[in-house]
């Protein structure tokens, strides 16, 4: 049986193809990664100013992973904080945004993506253990370029300086010898070049 009324059914319209599935190979991650930065920012000498900064990163939530704040210039009575921190670039942009809204804050420069920079941190590694163990504690403090400031018949304490990369290979490398205690000052930057950051 045939149907003349045309809108009651389709038997001469072509067949949507079936759908396929999408191939893995154009699959995106829409959520953005967090990347790691080193900021320095600059500021006034003055009481309050570090809390200041401090308090702008606990207040929205943003992690701190490293923190260092020296004298730069007497004279101007400025300081450098170093931040190490991460978040999504959206979370970055804002942290520098409102860094630089704060009134002590003179100049935020990041020295991840505005100006490359060099990252170097200090740690003071202690560890104890006895013969053999003793002899690749400073087998490995030589090719790490470790220097022994204390020794005891029991332990030794290396400073090393470098990367934090560096610090995280050779503390990883003590702790099976017997790593007793560490301490790290935080990472310090500046950028390269001629120019001040």
């Amino acid at each position: 049986m045939s149907c003349h009324n045309e809108t009651c059914c389709d038997h001469d319209k072509p067949k949507a193809a079936p759908t396929q599935p999408a191939s893995a190979y154009f699959l995106t991650d829409e959520k953005p990664r967090p990347v790691r930065v080193t900021l320095s920012v600059l500021v006034d000498n003055e009481v309050g100013a570090l809390a200041r900064v401090v308090a702008l990163f606990s207040g929205r939530g943003y992690n701190i992973e490293s923190l260092t704040v020296g004298e730069t210039d007497h004279q101007k009575h400025t300081s450098r904080i170093t931040i190490v921190t991460s978040g999504t670039p959206q979370i970055i942009a804002q942290i520098k945004a409102q860094l630089g809204r704060l009134i002590p804050v003179r100049r935020v420069v990041d020295l991840s993506v505005d100006k490359p920079g060099v990252e170097r941190e200090m740690a003071l590694v202690k560890v104890s253990g006895s013969g053999e163990q003793r002899a690749e504690m400073l087998r490995l403090s030589n090719v790490f370029r470790a220097h022994v400031i204390d020794i005891t018949h029991t332990s030794f304490t290396f400073e090393l300086t470098g990367s934090p990369t560096k610090i995280d290979a050779f503390v990883d490398l003590m702790i099976p010898l017997g790593l007793v205690e560490l301490s790290r000052t935080g990472v310090v930057a500046i950028g390269r070049g001629d120019e001040t950051t």
